[in-house]
């Protein structure tokens, strides 16, 4: 019912930067958030970054100062823009939107397939 399509990850070295894209589409009546989720090896999903549609965003305090969430409402786009990339970033990064569909009476998750992100030392 909704799809959301990632792009931007990659290989970077240390001290570089990423910017992701996340675009959704489909049944979509409203979205209620947008947002990163990333999962590194051995460890637990966490959230990066979620902003609202209307703007208010919340940061991991890991990358705060380093990383910045925005959005296009008219695209149905968010974006993370990330700086002073260090190894322990590396992981695999989830897109992520709170949304409810046409005709639909409750908000649901969806979740992009998921873009790699590897920071070499």
């Amino acid at each position: 019912q909704v799809q959301l399509v990632e792009s931007g990850g990659g290989l970077v070295q240390a001290g570089g930067s990423l910017r992701l894209s996340c675009a959704a589409s489909g049944r979509i009546s409203s979205i209620n958030a947008m947002g990163w989720y990333r999962q590194a090896p051995g460890k637990q999903r966490e959230l990066v970054a979620r902003i609202t549609s209307d703007g208010n965003a919340n940061y991991a305090d890991s990358i705060k100062g380093r990383f910045t969430i925005s959005r296009d409402n008219a695209k149905n786009t968010v974006y993370l823009q990330m700086n002073s990339l260090k190894p322990e970033d590396t992981a695999v990064y989830y897109c992520n939107a709170l949304t409810k569909v046409l005709g639909g009476l409750r908000l649901a998750d969806y979740w992009g397939q998921g873009t790699q992100v590897t920071v070499s030392s």
